[in-house]
């Protein structure tokens, strides 16, 4: 019977399913490498922001359900949920993954479940299994010894902002390197997971998250190739895309400054990395995608040389609404990109941080309310939609010039829009 669970990396995804499994009554032993971020567990607080999850977090320490360490400990099953980033080339990183595979190698048992979830190139799953044997020669993988061990990977396909609820409530993919892993796999995610779990090899399961996202990052692609289309030919993007979705099989998505986290502006990469020749769609998608947010600050740029010496105020940092993850942010880069264009101070905006990041502290930006910062400036760019711009009083905007790339101050002033998101006030 399984009862006790580590987990190894406790970031965004790994924080939140520790406390779902200790909420469901298994003995949670977390691992990070990050310190701080471990004494701030084991006082019964999170480190990282996501609805409820603090909550949670104090509740499952509380019970004695949650500790966390920087060292693994003896467990039924082993959950890796660490970074999976690219290098230079777009080549995927592995190093987070074989580090931690090599950390949990000597509290490993016969009969235990060795899960990958973070999100991986195909052959990954098949590689931890070849870190532990190069640690681990006693141990056997083929599904018949009785020194088996399970391995199977089952891809996190979460939202941020409702991780806690669809850890729980969204299907799930299995797939380990034998029917047996599979098997066993399932049967534990069976336990707490209310969606469906879908059986399938791991080089399957791996594949799957990766499509997933890059079907995410094509039509996204298209929605904003077609914002620059639509600017090159003075029309309303936000209105063309309106009308285009009334047609009955039609979906087009919103455009933004690019495409950011942790999951859609990286997976495609990892297609494209094994199949360079058989990927040139899903290839030039990413293109796009990179390549708007130097589209954005051209257009910036354009404005301040028309009016020169104008100040700049850009709301918005994370990635996508209503949280604080930054990681692979298009909004960052368009910050980071005018920053360095210009001498003048930079404004931003960002409410769910209480300080710039590391990477942006060594430019000309300063990090300030919504009202100061747009009370600086001539020139407002909308970057991030979160709900707390959309409360913005329009009175402030006025005699500002101000370029929404996500089509949500429009509604703040009363005014349409005219191509890109650019509001004339």
């Amino acid at each position: 019977m399984v009862k006790n669970i580590c987990v190894v990396g406790l970031g965004y995804i790994g924080l939140p399913t520790a406390v779902v499994l200790a909420d469901s009554g298994y003995n949670v032993h977390g691992v990070d490498i990050n310190e701080n971020a471990i004494e701030t567990i084991n006082k019964g607080e999170a480190h990282i922001f996501e609805p409820n999850l603090n909550k949670k977090v104090n509740e499952a320490v509380e019970r004695g359900l949650l500790t966390a360490s920087t060292i693994p400990a003896k467990a039924d099953v082993f959950i890796l949920s660490v970074p999976t980033p690219f290098k230079e080339n777009h080549k995927a990183d592995l190093s987070y993954v074989e580090n931690a595979t090599k950390s949990i190698a000597t509290y490993i048992e016969p009969g235990n479940i060795i899960i990958l979830e973070s999100t991986s190139p195909v052959g990954t799953t098949e590689k931890v299994v070849e870190w532990i044997e190069q640690e681990r020669p006693d141990l056997n993988f083929d599904g018949q010894s009785s020194q088996q061990v399970y391995v199977a990977h089952c891809p996190e396909r979460v939202l941020p902002g409702k991780i806690l609820e669809e850890l729980i409530s969204n299907d799930r993919i299995v797939g380990g390197i034998n029917d047996i892993s599979t098997e066993k796999t399932a049967y534990f995610y069976s336990s707490f997971v209310n969606g469906e779990i879908l059986k399938t090899n791991a080089r399957t399961a791996e594949l799957s998250k990766l499509t997933e996202n890059s079907f995410r990052d094509v039509n996204i692609a298209f929605a904003n190739e077609l914002s620059i289309i639509a600017d090159k030919l003075d029309i309303d993007v936000w209105e063309l895309i309106e009308l285009a979705n009334h047609h009955p099989r039609v979906n087009i998505l919103q455009p933004g400054p690019g495409v950011g986290g942790h999951c859609i502006a990286v997976d495609p990469w990892f297609i494209i990395d094994s199949a360079p020749e058989e990927s040139r769609l899903i290839h030039t998608a990413r293109m796009v995608n990179e390549l708007k947010p130097n589209y954005v600050i051209e257009k910036v740029t354009e404005k301040v040389n028309n009016k020169p010496n104008s100040t700049i105020a850009c709301l918005g940092l994370s990635f996508k609404a209503n949280i604080d993850d930054l990681r692979e942010s298009p909004a960052v880069d368009v910050v980071k990109g005018l920053a360095t264009k210009f001498k003048d101070t930079v404004y931003v905006v960002e409410p769910y941080i209480n300080e710039l990041p590391v990477n942006l502290r060594d430019y000309n930006i300063q990090l300030c309310n919504t009202v100061e910062a747009i009370n600086k400036a001539d020139i407002v760019v909308l970057l991030v939609d979160h709900d707390y711009f959309k409360e913005i009083d329009g009175d402030i905007l006025k005699d500002k010039f101000v370029i929404d790339t996500k089509g949500v101050l429009n509604k703040v002033v009363g005014q349409k829009q005219g191509p890109i998101g650019e509001l004339i006030t």
